[in-house]
């Protein structure tokens, strides 16, 4: 069983499984985050949903470079969550299995090219207390643990 995170599912709701790949991105003490400022501000590990017939991996390079314009290398999976939540860009209730990576950003190219998205680099101490969800701040606090 997948660990769960946040809000306990509602009864009789229907929620849409989708799951996605998030990267926690390290650089010396420093972690590589992005935030949806629409219809946020919600600070978050870059990455998101896998596209049909596309691989986690693919997947992960894709998000990572639209949502902070970084390319990455070496991803390794060193975890993964759940949680229960409304998605207001697609209207949708869902069940988010969200599949952790850690990868080594190499090169920015630009900036994001997903629109309402901001890439910035935060300390990792503070990025475990700004980060909006709980699955993303576990995760960040054992990177920060094995520092």
């Amino acid at each position: 069983m997948i660990r769960r995170f946040g809000e306990t599912p509602e009864t009789g709701r229907k929620y849409t499984r989708r799951v996605g790949v998030y990267a926690l991105l390290p650089r010396g003490g420093q972690l590589l985050l992005t935030c949806q400022t629409e219809p946020g501000p919600d600070l978050q590990l870059p990455g998101g949903g896998i596209d049909p017939g596309e691989s986690p991996i693919s997947a992960l390079h894709r998000e990572v470079y639209e949502e902070t314009g970084w390319h990455v290398a070496n991803p390794r999976r060193i975890g993964a969550f759940r949680r229960f939540t409304y998605m207001p860009e697609y209207d949708l209730w869902a069940e988010k299995v969200c599949l952790i990576y850690r990868a080594r950003p190499v090169r920015r190219k630009g900036p994001p090219s997903e629109a309402f998205h901001e890439a910035l680099w935060m300390e990792a101490a503070d990025a475990i207390e700004l980060l909006g969800n709980d699955g993303d701040r576990h995760f960040a606090e054992m990177h920060l643990s094995s520092l």
